[in-house]
């Protein structure tokens, strides 16, 4: 005699199709919402599944808590958010956000790729490629949400698994592309299930023997001011931030310390930083997206700025250092225009404060909704 599917299972059920869904139409991103039918972000454009009507409170409750444990959904009823990895049936994975709005449960998935992309894949310039072979130092992968930070950082440490005999350990919130050790011995470790703070699973990561740490994300002070030590002590960082250019990460990071400390953090960023790697994806020509990026390599005179509190003369370094691989963020713009992977309109929304593309010094940058 066949059970009949309890109402969750039947949630669940429907949340799979959902997923699945999204994985046939290449949606990056799947939105609950009540008063809405279910929407797909496809090729950066929010639009809703057609023949679903508009969910209600009860169906945005049923659909979210049916990928929650008991107590995930009571973390989520205490803290008002909740970060989840899922993992369909398919086996294809989901970073989940589950959060409140007007009193009703509202749901955000990422789409993660089932297969890790190489660093050609994702036409990583050969620069960027050497950063998994530095011995030690930080190196920051930053960007608006949605620009491809955590698939970049995950080819990175896809290479070096692939062909370093090292011990890897990250600590992620929440677990997203999953590796196979190869070379590397690698832990994957996540928030709120392995350890129950960044600062704290950065205070121990010391006992662990690491060679290459991955940080999901410097959110606070103590997190910054832990990683920057482990990159002190002789072992390789890569970490995210949610900054939009070089210039802005190394501000960030150091405004994010409390005034006494700030001279300390600019020593430490220009002794231990050895690289960031601003990026943001935008349309590309035929469908699809391509990540522009702006890449700062930390040499003497970049160290030198940061520890003279002269970060506003980076854009300088960065114009005038192609030849160690720099590039700003209007000159990649500029060579996707030439080679025809984006539309010169549709670059300009994605320029920076007071960039121009080359070219462009005497025209103002058009506005623009940037995804």
């Amino acid at each position: 005699m066949t059970a009949t599917p309890s109402n969750k299972e039947k949630a669940l059920q429907a949340m799979d199709h959902l997923f699945d869904t999204a994985v046939e139409r290449h949606a990056s991103d799947i939105h609950l919402v009540v008063g809405k039918p279910p929407l797909l972000r496809i090729a950066g454009i929010i639009e809703p599944i057609e023949g679903i009507q508009p969910l209600t409170r009860e169906d945005c409750e049923a659909l979210s808590y049916s990928i929650c444990s008991d107590n995930e959904r009571q973390r989520f009823i205490d803290n008002k958010e909740l970060d989840i990895a899922h993992q369909s049936p398919s086996g294809q994975r989901f970073r989940v956000n589950l959060h409140w709005e007007k009193t009703n449960v509202s749901l955000v998935a990422r789409t993660i790729p089932s297969k890790i992309p190489t660093m050609d894949e994702l036409m990583l310039p050969p620069v960027v490629q050497g950063m998994t072979e530095y011995p030690h130092g930080l190196v920051l992968v930053t960007g608006p949400t949605g620009s491809g930070k955590s698939t970049t950082l995950a080819a990175m440490i896809g290479r070096i698994n692939n062909l370093e005999r090292v011990n890897i350990i990250t600590l992620e919130d929440p677990i997203e592309f999953l590796f196979d050790a190869d070379k590397a011995v690698i832990r994957q470790r996540q928030l709120g299930q392995d350890f129950l703070l960044f600062s704290e699973g950065l205070k121990h990561i010391l006992r662990q023997d690491p060679d290459v740490v991955m940080v999901g994300e410097m959110r606070d002070p103590e997190t910054i001011a832990t990683t920057l030590t482990i990159a002190e002590t002789g072992h390789l960082v890569f970490a995210t931030l949610h900054t939009y250019s070089a210039s802005q990460t190394i501000d960030r990071i150091i405004d994010a310390m409390p005034p006494h400390q700030q001279n300390q953090v600019r020593s430490q960023l220009a002794l231990s930083l050895r690289a960031v790697i601003s990026q943001q994806l935008l349309p590309q020509v035929g469908g699809g997206r391509i990540a522009a990026r702006e890449i700062l390599i930390n040499n003497s005179a970049v160290a030198n700025l940061i520890r003279e509190n002269e970060v506003a003369q980076i854009k300088n370094v960065l114009q005038t250092s192609a030849g160690e691989g720099m590039t700003t963020l209007a000159q990649d713009l500029t060579r996707l225009i030439a080679q025809g992977e984006v539309e010169r309109d549709v670059a300009l929304q994605y320029l920076v404060g007071n960039e121009r593309l080359l070219g462009d010094e005497g025209a103002k940058p058009n506005g623009g909704r940037r995804r």
